[in-house]
């Protein structure tokens, strides 16, 4: 090789991102909202860089991560379109879409798509807002199946985002009236099971193992059920309902973790009995209830932010709050109460409550406000301790922040950009 092609190929080296974990579907590789790869920097920077933004069409899906590439789905020109990107350039590598319309009636707020792409074996899978869930070639983009009439979508439009796991792809279809979580082969496409429930609400399917029984944990209308992996038989079912249904489940080890608008977050402890599970509730906290937000789980704490804006952390052995506290605004005052419409949410003036987003890095806890505000918490403190604020977006931030290594991906309505701790 020349010369001067080893002098561009190492600049290009010790210039670019390197890749230090993937985050391949909602809430990362074991759903748990946890990044890998990540180390507190001794002193956090003022500001962070700045690298690429790109646009990716309207949207709140939040971004996965997988060999370098950043998926990102979107929805524009009367098409919903997935974008993959070079993930240290920002260069559009491929993007391929399918006509459909937009989510309407109570959900014309926001029409365009919310549910994270999955990347697994070679393919990436996405679920749009009309119930069209695709599998395409993760490398070129080529469409490998596709699955138009999966039924009637609730009230605010389809938004689980697709589960990857045993080479399947999972999804909760239907809408309030009835409903189905469905898995398809990821290879082909075909559908090897189906469970009927009594309707879909917002949240996004788990696994669960329980004594190497996996089983996939899904919120419904009006339960929180478990069904094997390998087969959709019944193995547990909890009665559960509330307003929406929109905060995902999370699991540590055999215990199931959830909660929504009005409820107490709780934690059940399910146990094999031969080919089934039975359950024992280990507690239940009501003082945050949360409404949209999907928690985080490391270190022996459940992370989250109730519906009024308040960061919390559980001690996930007690059942106890570790901590609460809500993200200073200018001047060192506590941020304004979230109010209906317009940009905001806590961290800012305006937005609805609920809204924001969680995701543990090492020893820190990065909180994502719907502001545009990227606020660093101690996740490991006893107390509630902010160690940096940064301003990643000028509003519209639904999406839940990607962390790899030092580089932070934030997707805003229309966009996603890298940004770097340096």
């Amino acid at each position: 090789m020349p010369a001067r092609r080893i002098a561009l190929a190492l600049t290009l080296a010790l210039t670019l991102p390197a890749v230090a974990a993937d985050w391949p579907q909602f809430r990362g590789p074991a759903g748990d909202g946890v990044a890998a790869g990540f180390t507190a920097p001794a002193a956090w920077p003022k500001e962070l860089k700045k690298g690429w933004t790109v646009p990716v069409g309207q949207g709140v899906a939040t971004p996965a991560l997988a060999g370098g590439k950043l998926y990102a789905f979107g929805w524009e020109d009367g098409q919903e379109v997935l974008r993959c990107l070079d993930a240290a350039t920002g260069k559009v590598l491929w993007k391929e879409g399918y006509k459909t319309t937009p989510a309407g009636g109570p959900a014309s707020g926001y029409p365009a798509a919310r549910s994270s792409p999955a990347v697994a074996d070679g393919k990436v899978v996405t679920f749009g807002v009309q119930g069209v869930l695709v599998c395409r070639d993760a490398s070129t983009g080529k469409e490998l199946w596709k699955k138009e009439n999966t039924g009637r979508v609730p009230g605010f439009s389809a938004s689980c985002s697709p589960l990857v796991a045993g080479g399947l792809c999972v999804v909760q279809v239907g809408g309030d009236g009835g409903g189905a979580v469905v898995a398809f082969d990821l290879a082909t496409g075909a559908e090897r099971w189906r469970w009927a429930s009594d309707g879909t609400k917002y949240a996004s399917p788990t696994v669960v193992d329980v004594g190497g029984l996996k089983a996939v944990v899904a919120e419904t209308t009006g339960t929180v059920s478990a069904v094997g992996l390998t087969d959709g038989k019944m193995l547990w079912q909890a009665a559960f309902s509330s307003k929406y249904n929109a905060s995902t489940p999370v699991t540590a080890g055999p215990v199931v973790m959830y909660g929504g608008s009005g409820k107490a977050n709780t934690a059940m402890k399910l146990e094999r009995k031969g080919d089934a599970l039975e359950a024992t509730k280990l507690w239940a906290n009501d003082e945050n209830p949360v409404q949209y937000g999907s928690p985080a789980v490391a270190s022996g704490r459940l992370f989250n932010i109730a519906q009024d804006g308040t960061v919390f952390a559980i001690d996930t052995a007690t059942g106890k709050t570790a901590w609460t506290g809500r993200p200073a605004a200018a001047g060192g005052t506590a941020a304004p109460q979230p109010g209906k419409g317009g940009k905001g949410g806590f961290g800012g003036k305006g937005g609805g409550g609920g809204y924001g987003s969680v995701v543990v890095a090492g020893s820190a806890l990065f909180t994502l406000t719907p502001a545009g505000q990227l606020v660093v918490l101690d996740a490991a403190g006893a107390e509630y301790k902010e160690l940096a604020r940064y301003r990643v977006a000028d509003g519209g931030t639904y999406a839940y922040p990607v962390v790899d290594g030092k580089h932070v991906f934030v997707r805003d309505r229309d966009s996603v950009t890298l940004w770097t701790i340096e």
